[in-house]
């Protein structure tokens, strides 16, 4: 029964992998981890509920469906992240994908001028693409972050870090993004990603993160 779910596994996932633009090479997708594990999973509740008789059977089925449904939300958000990559490629915004979700992160210095919350006229562009892309793959909720370096009051950072987000989440529902997949927070400096005692450092607490999750 081995073999056969090794089979059942590999057919089923044949050919979900992913090309990362920056290198052009391929890896391993999300979706095939996925669709790896709910095919073992499948498997083994195949074979347990078949008779005997059907159990090498019940064991190909159970992988087979396990598979789809393991990879289902992985090829997704695989889809979604090869596009935004391709899209956002040059633009110096960063793509970072963690199980399921994926995270884009805006520079401050790209998105907004020092301490504005409006959004530059030469990133709407950018935004534009993201956009695009999240008005194609409907199935995913947007959360906008953000983020401050430590310079000047609690108060004032988490005010601007506020506007900042809730400025791209308009942005976003002006493109015909449902607000019901929107959430916008501000984080002030609480969450920074660098030291703030230097100038290199405090740029890069100063941006704005998307995080993207499945429905």
């Amino acid at each position: 029964m081995k073999k056969l779910v090794l089979i059942a596994a590999l057919s089923t996932i044949a050919g979900c992998t992913t090309m990362d633009p920056y290198t052009g090479q391929t890896k391993t997708s999300n979706a095939t981890k996925g669709a790896g594990i709910g095919a073992v999973a499948g498997a083994v509740i195949g074979a347990a509920t078949a008779s005997d008789k059907d159990r090498k059977k019940g064991a190909v089925t159970g992988a087979l469906g396990g598979a789809a449904i393991g990879g289902g939300i992985g090829y997704y958000m695989d889809r979604q992240e090869m596009l935004l990559r391709e899209r956002l490629q040059g633009s110096g915004v960063q793509v970072e994908r963690e199980g399921d979700n994926i995270r884009l992160i805006m520079p401050g210095n790209i998105t907004f001028a020092t301490g504005r919350h409006e959004i530059r006229s030469d990133f709407h562009g950018t935004l534009d693409s993201v956009a695009v892309v999240l008005n194609e793959f409907d199935r995913t909720a947007i959360r906008v972050g953000g983020h401050t370096d430590s310079t000047g009051s609690d108060v004032t950072n988490q005010a601007l870090s506020e506007r900042r987000a809730g400025a791209v989440a308009d942005f976003f529902m002006a493109r015909n993004i449902s607000a019901g997949r929107i959430q916008a927070v501000g984080y002030g400096e609480r969450y920074p990603v660098e030291q703030n005692n230097t100038d290199a450092g405090r740029q890069a607490n100063r941006r704005v993160e998307l995080e993207l999750l499945p429905l």
